[in-house]
């Protein structure tokens, strides 16, 4: 590679044809006068959009495979003088409220006066046809924020801050932006999702912050409790925390211990004894096992026996011994839990508890903490099912659930499925709505993989003994037709599952071996697009999901997403938003809960449409069409492929598994027994055997730090 002298340019950003979410890093096209074609730009274009002229500093680069590329070193943006550049400026999206037609209309106007206009005068865009004095008001506010939001992105841009985050961060302190961040870099980490220590460390240290400052060691501790807790662990051993912090910090553990201290007397952290707490998940484990000591043994009249007789009778069947003694706890205790694998009748036993409490006449309410698992749980029982969010009714202006301890819920049974997914944070939650009369009946699997949040909920209340706890083994005949059924329970009791050929006759699990990623890939695609949809009347695109462990990678969801997008998706109208290119009839997913419009945390749906116009996208969940806006947006992520954790709580007709030692970090036991227990019709793994042997070997039964247990343990029943 070649490498001129440095030099300047400047031109109209016509095209962004690549953008790193994470490092800014992009690949741009520049209309440059004197220039016969775009020139390629590359660097960290922080922030730039469509339309925009930018003065570009850096060297001319000639590379064997790119050609003739500019390397650049900084930018600065400089306002579009002419009336084309104008247009496209204000037609890239950078105003909310400002579309391509819409942009056409104002400088038609306004000529080369518009930004101007947009500047000092705003309230003459009323001379606009199709624009009043409301749209006007809305213009002129997206206008000044996005200012104000240039401001941020390039002060923030000098520190590697990515757009999205200076958005982020710009939207938590507004105009305060810049002074909050050089007064004390470090409560970013507090006060914005998704900016941890070492973001605002290295802000910090470019601002001269000595690295044995106090607040950088407290910020070190409390970023250490953070990444425990999102590995899933309640609290940290004082000693261990001190560690990590200054492993972590470069400076001494006494200063970490010195710094627990100050935390503690912030109340920013909690102590019990030598375990080390973020304040808000000490709060919750102590709350939330006082409450469940509430739940105690209690029985109720009943005759058991003839309620499991016309139960049966009316089923077709005949429940099984741990079955029947289950229905009888359901009568003696407050507090019950039932877990099990694929196959062992845990939905047939619900059925016939619920038919016990429907002779009590008793108020029952059913939620799971999916949208996806409360839907399963409404089809199987027949019996209204809600979020656990939504039946808590959560608050999103007061981030806050409108039932607790002052308003509890009007219930006298709460069963809750795919408990294994219940964090100690939501189960605190939960249990504070539930009255003290009431009965709760966990369900769920406890071998599957623990909650995404902190905590060993579900495991936690089994190990303390203070629940009736009812393990269904048996696989029950019909369901031991399945090998989906039997190869799960041999991959959690460590056997390998059965991967022999299957002979013409269709069956219900299959593994495709493949060792080399890209060969994987390819078998990926060819089992999508033809053998699944050819041999099995499935639709590629809504009935089959690809289960990935891994986010990132060759073999990772997002690269996945990106190949099958190209290839199930090619002529859908193409549209950004963010960094990502997504087309008009592709698969998504809601990522987060939006109470305002009913989509929740997995739910899957297709892009139907996109006005551009109004910045508007519409996507359509089993036949409901839901409008998002661009600030909706963000929760909406390609789902052709998904990670196995964001499975969790879900069921597909049809689920393809890359088995890779490329995803070595995560091969274990749990994660592969989870994947493939989200197969309802069909499951199929591609990938080695070698891969396959260790996820199967690996138990990687890592304990989390949690005390839930020992508090139950060790207090007495109220």
């Amino acid at each position: 590679m070649l490498t001129e002298t440095p030099t300047t340019l400047e031109g109209v950003l016509e095209r962004i044809l690549y953008a790193n979410e994470e490092t800014a890093w992009s690949v741009v096209h520049v209309r440059v006068e004197g220039e016969r074609d775009p020139v390629s730009a590359t660097g960290n274009l922080l922030g730039v959009r469509t339309g925009e002229r930018i003065r570009l500093s850096g060297t001319w680069e000639h590379s064997k495979k790119w050609g003739r590329q500019f390397k650049v070193d900084s930018y600065l943006t400089v306002r579009p003088t002419t009336k084309h550049g104008i247009e496209k400026y204000l037609a890239s999206g950078l105003v909310e409220g400002i579309g391509a037609q819409m942009a056409k209309r104002i400088v038609a106007h306004f000529g080369d006066e518009t930004l101007n206009v947009l500047e000092q005068t705003p309230q003459r865009l009323t001379e606009v046809e199709g624009i009043g004095p409301v749209r006007a008001a809305r213009i002129d506010a997206a206008w000044a924020e996005q200012r104000a939001i240039k401001d941020v992105m390039i002060f923030l841009g000098e520190f590697g801050v990515t757009p999205a985050f200076a958005v982020r961060i710009f939207k938590r302190y507004g105009s305060k932006t810049i002074a909050t961040v050089r007064s004390n870099p470090y409560q970013l980490a507090l006060d914005v999702s998704g900016i941890g220590f070492k973001t605002a460390d290295k802000i910090a240290v470019k601002l001269g912050l000595d690295r044995r400052a106090p607040a950088r060691v407290e910020a070190g501790a409390l970023h250490a409790l953070m990444e425990a807790s999102s590995d899933g662990h309640v609290f940290l051993p004082a000693d261990e925390l001190a560690t990590r912090a200054a492993e972590l910090l470069g400076v001494e553990p006494p200063l970490v211990q010195a710094a627990l201290t100050t935390l503690v007397a912030s109340c920013h952290a909690r102590r019990d004894g030598d375990a080390v707490y973020l304040a808000p998940l000490f709060d919750a484990e102590v709350e939330a096992a006082g409450a469940l000591l509430h739940f105690g043994p209690h029985s109720f009249e009943a005759d058991v026996e003839d309620v499991i007789a016309k139960f049966e009778e009316d089923a077709g069947l005949t429940l099984g011994d741990t079955q029947r003694e289950a229905v009888h706890a359901a009568r003696h205790t407050r507090l019950l839990v039932i877990t099990g694998g694929p196959g062992t009748g845990k939905t047939t036993l619900l059925k016939a508890i619920l038919r016990l409490f429907e002779t009590q006449k008793l108020m029952i309410h059913l939620a799971a903490p999916t949208g996806r698992a409360a839907k399963r749980m409404n089809e199987t029982t027949g019996l209204e099912a809600k979020t656990i969010h939504r039946l808590l009714e959560f608050a999103p202006e007061d981030n806050a659930f409108v039932r607790n301890d002052d308003n509890p819920l009007e219930t006298d049974v709460l069963i809750v499925d795919e408990a294994s997914m219940i964090d100690v944070t939501l189960l605190a939650d939960l249990m504070r709505a539930v009255p003290r009369h009431a009965r709760v009946v966990f369900v769920g699997d406890v071998d599957q993989l623990p909650s995404v949040g902190p905590g060993s909920v579900l495991d936690d209340i089994i190990q303390s003994g203070r629940a009736t706890v009812v393990r269904l083994e048996t696989i029950f005949r019909q369901a031991s037709a399945s090998r989906i059924v039997t190869n799960a329970h041999r991959i959690i009791h460590g056997t390998p599952p059965d991967t022999r050929a299957a002979t013409d006759e269709l069956t219900d699990f299959y593994f495709i071996r493949r060792e080399r990623p890209d060969n994987v890939l390819e078998a990926i695609e060819k089992v999508v697009l033809e053998r699944i949809p050819k041999r099995f009347g499935l639709d590629p695109v809504d009935d089959v999901q690809i289960l990935t462990p891994m986010h990132r990678g060759p073999l990772g969801a997002q690269a996945i997403n990106r190949r099958l997008q190209a290839l199930l998706n090619p002529r859908g109208a193409p549209f950004e938003r963010g960094q990502t290119t997504y087309r008009v009839g592709d698969k998504v997913m809601q990522t987060k809960n939006d109470y305002d419009l009913s989509v929740f945390n997995g739910d899957l749906g297709r892009i139907a449409a996109v006005d551009e116009e109004e910045g508007t996208v519409d996507v359509v969940y089993d036949g409901r069409r839901v409008r998002y806006e661009k600030k909706t947006m963000d929760a909406l992520v390609l789902a052709y492929a998904c990670t196995i954790h964001k499975s969790q709580g879900s069921e597909y007709p049809a689920v393809v598994i890359p088995v890779s030692t490329q995803h070595y970090v995560m091969l274990h036991r749990n994660l592969l027994y989870t994947a493939v227990t989200r197969g309802k019709r069909l499951v199929v793994l591609v990938g080695s055997e070698r891969a396959l042997r260790l996820a199967v070997d690996n138990r990687r039964e890592v304990r989390r730090y949690s005390r839930l247990a020992a508090r139950l343990l060790a207090a007495p029943i109220v």
